[in-house]
């Protein structure tokens, strides 16, 4: 999906062009895949355009930071505020938002510390991911790549660098006529996909791997988790063997690209009886429902932009 320009994209504190948000081929993040980032999607509702859990993602992206030792000159609600004009300025919605923090042009060789810290926002419009209807289904391989292995890289930072480890899980899947590779941790359990967090349906319970399996703490995972307690489903947090993504009645992604996307197939083989499942579709009205003003924003997750007259552009 080829990326639509937008007007301008923010960067530390200003709105610049565009076309002028460059870097220097000596960057740091260049050479050492140095930078942390965010993905956030801004829906068009009949009030206006809603960041989806803006605080949320921008507290990972300071955590991320954190965990790699890079000082943000902004303040977590600084970089939602700045989010929030961005979409305004541009006029562009429903779209996908990109804060990135990264370590610019300084001094050549792996120690970080002496090259300047870079925060850039970019919005865009975005299509479907995974390119599947939210009834369809995708159909997905276990990859052959297993997920980064505790005290190697921090899988619970979002950073540039993991994202290599996702796309060979990608790649893998693609050549191989799969929309989407299902990752397994270093003991051989189920972590993630290469872009989503994933939940099995068994017997009407709902699984997903705990953060200890080389899981990302998901934003739309957490959504989930919230909207599965108040819908009354069990839930259960524990390790996943392979075997049980091949006999659950259900299996399904979420993320900010994808959604809640459900699962058809694993291996080839078909998951449940090969369609939209009753725990996903029930968890997918929820979470549509909410993120599309039909109903009550009954979390606070979305944070309005307020825009005047300007009108939605579609994707």
């Amino acid at each position: 999906m080829a990326i639509q320009k937008t007007d301008k994209i923010w960067h530390n504190g200003k709105f610049i062009a565009w076309d002028d948000a460059t870097l220097h081929v000596m960057s740091h993040v260049v050479h050492y895949g140095s930078s942390v980032f965010e993905g956030i999607r801004c829906y068009a509702l009949p009030t206006g355009p809603a960041i989806f859990r803006a605080p949320e993602h921008m507290q990972r992206l300071v955590d991320s930071a954190r965990i790699y030792r890079i000082d943000i000159p902004f303040t977590r609600d600084e970089i939602v505020r700045a989010m929030v004009e961005l979409v305004r300025h541009n006029g562009v919605w429903p779209c996908y938002i990109r804060p990135i923090v990264l370590r610019g042009y300084g001094e050549a060789g792996v120690n970080p510390f002496n090259s300047p810290t870079e925060v850039y926002i970019c919005n865009y419009p975005w299509e479907k991911y995974l390119g599947a209807d939210a009834s369809e289904g995708v159909d997905v391989c276990v990859s052959s790549w297993t997920r980064i292995a505790p005290n190697t890289l921090p899988a619970m930072a979002k950073s540039g660098a993991n994202y290599m480890n996702s796309q060979l899980i990608k790649m893998e899947a693609i050549v191989n006529g799969y929309a989407e590779g299902i990752a397994l941790d270093v003991s051989g359990y189920v972590s993630e996909g290469s872009g989503e967090n994933l939940f099995v349906v068994r017997n009407g319970v709902l699984h997903t791997a705990p953060l200890g399996n080389s899981v990302l703490p998901g934003i739309t995972r957490d959504s989930v988790l919230q909207i599965a307690r108040d819908l009354g489903i069990k839930i259960v947090e524990q390790q996943i063997p392979r075997e049980s993504l091949y006999i659950a009645d259900e299996v399904f992604f979420t993320g900010t690209a994808a959604e809640i996307t459900p699962i058809r197939s694993v291996d080839k083989i078909t998951v449940g009886k090969g369609k939209l499942g009753p725990v996903t579709k029930s968890l997918q009205s929820e979470f549509y429902g909410i993120v599309r003003g039909e109903k009550a924003d009954r979390y606070d997750w979305l944070t309005p932009v307020p825009v005047g007259a300007k009108q939605p552009v579609g994707v």
